[in-house]
């Protein structure tokens, strides 16, 4: 009955959720610096009756809002930041809304919104039916960039909560048991001297230069380096024109490897290749170790509450238009790259959804004792309380993560099903953990086993870096 509250609340306000999450689509905000977005989510708490702070953790876009009082405390958690040059249409073929401008490719326009909706429908079941405890909504800026959950864990915003709960669009229906990568984003700055490239080139020392000798350095490191482990970047600024020897070149790394204890030799050694790149070229280094990270912590409590919950919402159904965009949408993907996309998943019974453009299946998680590539910032949250991110096909089947189709998809009907489904299926687990004391302390019991008596190493000073995302911002959304 509590449930059917809940769930008979957000079919009632559909389009009142569906649009919050296409305004969030619209904003495109870069991390912390979502000002709309916040403000609107924070806006809707406080009307439906939330207690609302802003500006936590010393991000002015973060949110706490909560209703009810005592114990459990359970927490759900929305991300509302965009990415870089992922801006498109809701078209189902690639045409940038704003060329080189931001967008939802990793669909966090959905990810912030099902969190709102699943708070109030849940909060509105507790105040009818008169339930114990405290339903809290954390919006947690900035997970692409600066990882805004693992500021608020160092500031101790989660040590009283008792279970928290996380959606992320993906393709699959699945509340999974992977863990996650460690991850670590380094700026590395070179600073060298300018001259013209061809009248006096003896008298310039090249930062690009420096900027590509260490990113070769690095190529050449991959070999020795463990294979779970990942390097990525890209270099954000290499100079002005080719007639002027470049004074200042900036790349930007991300190292990833499954816990922290594996990612510190790699990063010494790309360390080490930095400063012989600077070196070799007589430039001036600054290293700008910034934001990191813990491994997921999988909890097979939540996630059978959850998966139990997808079933009684039901699977998504879609209508012939949705079916007909996402057919549209799915030429741009080789057949190819989405056998490969499920087959390295481990997908069961994978074979079954190769001709399948969305997979409404709701599957068991599968992959316990795996580790996902990708890094998160929920990872945090999980080493301080019993967490589950779970995932819903937003995104068509075999696209990319972090792509111009997923922007395209989170803006659309069927990011809109994915959304429905997603805050039925949080708002229904909210609930359970609500009323069931013992599955609460079953999911706590299975987290230490888990850690294996390691905790969180917390650092209460740390600080947003606002004055650089600002400026990043700048860069990026200059062109909305």
């Amino acid at each position: 009955m509590m449930k059917e509250t809940a769930w008979n609340w957000i079919d009632t306000n559909r389009d009142e959720i569906t649009e919050i999450s296409d305004k969030i689509w619209e904003y495109a905000e870069y991390g912390l610096c979502e000002d709309k977005s916040s403000k609107l989510l924070a806006e809707t708490l406080e009307k439906h009756g939330f207690k609302v702070k802003t500006g936590v953790a010393t991000m002015p876009t973060a949110i706490i809002a909560e209703k009810g009082e005592g114990k459990p405390v359970i927490a759900v958690m929305g991300e509302y930041d965009a990415l870089p040059n992922l801006s498109n249409k809701r078209v189902p073929h690639k045409e940038p809304l704003i060329e080189g401008g931001m967008g939802h490719g990793c669909g966090h326009n959905i990810h912030g919104t099902t969190a709102l909706a699943a708070a109030i429908a849940a909060g509105k079941a507790l105040e009818e039916h008169k339930l114990k405890g405290t339903i809290r909504f954390y919006g947690t800026p900035a997970e692409e960039n600066f990882s805004g959950k693992r500021i608020m864990v160092n500031h101790g915003l989660f040590d009283d909560v008792d279970a928290a709960l996380s959606h992320h669009p993906g393709s699959l229906n699945v509340a999974t048991l992977a863990s996650s990568n460690v991850i670590s984003g380094c700026r590395f700055h070179f600073y060298g001297k300018s001259s013209h490239a061809a009248g006096n080139p003896e008298a310039g020392r090249s930062a690009l230069d420096a900027v590509e000798l260490m990113n070769v350095g690095v190529n050449y490191l991959r070999e020795h380096i463990i294979p779970e482990a990942r390097i990525h970047y890209v270099i954000e600024y290499g100079g002005g024109q080719p007639n002027v020897v470049p004074d200042y070149a900036r790349s930007h790394y991300y190292i990833r490897a499954p816990e922290q204890d594996l990612l510190e030799p790699i990063k010494e050694r790309v360390m080490k290749i930095a400063e012989g790149a600077a070196m070799m070229t007589e430039t001036r280094l600054e290293a700008d170790i910034g934001y990191g990270g813990y491994h997921k912590i999988p909890n097979r409590v939540l996630s059978e509450i959850v998966t139990a919950n997808m079933r009684a919402v039901g699977e998504p159904q879609y209508t012939s238009e949705e079916y007909a965009f996402a057919a549209e949408l799915a030429q741009s993907i080789e057949l190819e790259d989405r056998e490969t996309a499920l087959r390295k998943n481990k997908v069961p019974d994978w074979e079954k959804y190769v001709d399948k453009d969305i997979v409404t299946t709701i599957f068991d998680a599968w992959n316990d004792g795996t580790t996902s590539p990708g890094s998160t910032d929920v990872a945090d949250v999980s080493w301080i309380t019993p967490t589950m991110e779970f995932n819903t096909a937003c995104n068509i089947n075999g696209a990319p993560g972090h792509s111009w189709q997923f922007t395209a998809c989170s803006g659309t009907a069927v990011g809109h099903r994915s959304l429905i489904f997603a805050a039925k299926t949080m708002a229904g687990s909210v609930l359970d953990l609500l009323t069931n004391p013992d599955r609460v302390a079953d999911a706590r019991e299975e987290q230490l086993k888990r850690l294996r008596g390691k905790t969180y190493d917390k650092d209460p000073t740390v600080e947003a870096p606002l004055e650089k995302a600002r400026e990043l911002a700048k860069e990026y959304m200059g062109k909305h």
